[in-house]
């Protein structure tokens, strides 16, 4: 038995996933991102939260109407917190007051139903670091955040070497790019830019 866990994030061009001063999905969200979040969400799954982001997350619930808010609802949550207790006024939601890594580790042992985590950075990238994510999908927004720029996944974390599986253009502005991770080891031999020879 095992399973595959997925870390999807949002972000500008220049690699931040949120901005002071600008809307959710900067102001470019359009009917096909809609529909590209309900069908990912309709698919059975464990979403995984850090605390600040399962906080955000269910205040967004109650006060936003988005076609999927729903369903995260509905979906069973698990948020990895020392300091939440239940109950934690989300439905369907249980923390976990343990190291994130190891029970992730365990978790895709042990259990058949995939998991998807969305936002988290700090959770998402001590995942990427131990290499227990399967899947980055990544929606690139048509804007950059510059100065504004926030809670960048990428910035200062593990080096990776992506296989892209997947590129979707979506309301003919914002990139889905999925890819399959793999902790950076070393450049093949022959790689990069080639010394001239002396003639």
């Amino acid at each position: 038995m095992s399973t595959t866990f997925t870390v999807d994030f949002f972000c500008s061009l220049d690699g931040y996933g949120m901005a002071n001063g600008w809307p959710g999905y900067w102001g470019k969200e359009g009917p096909e991102v809609r529909e590209d979040r309900v069908r990912t969400f309709a698919q059975d799954q464990v979403l995984v939260f850090g605390a600040t982001t399962f906080r955000q997350f269910r205040e967004f619930v109650d006060v936003f109407d988005e076609p999927y808010f729903d369903r995260l609802t509905e979906l069973p949550k698990i948020v990895f917190s020392g300091t939440l207790e239940e109950p934690l006024g989300w439905r369907n939601s249980t923390v976990l007051d343990e190291d994130a890594v190891t029970a992730i580790e365990r978790l895709k042992r042990t259990t058949d139903v995939p998991m998807r985590s969305h936002g988290s950075i700090s959770l998402n990238r001590a995942l990427l670091a131990a290499g227990l994510v399967d899947r980055l999908e990544v929606l690139v927004f048509p804007a950059v955040s510059g100065r504004a720029g926030e809670a960048a996944l990428l910035h200062g974390g593990a080096e990776l070497d992506l296989e892209l599986v997947e590129s979707t253009l979506l309301d003919g502005r914002t990139q889905k790019l999925v890819y399959i991770p793999h902790l950076h080891k070393e450049v093949p031999e022959g790689a990069g830019p080639q010394r001239r020879t002396a003639d």
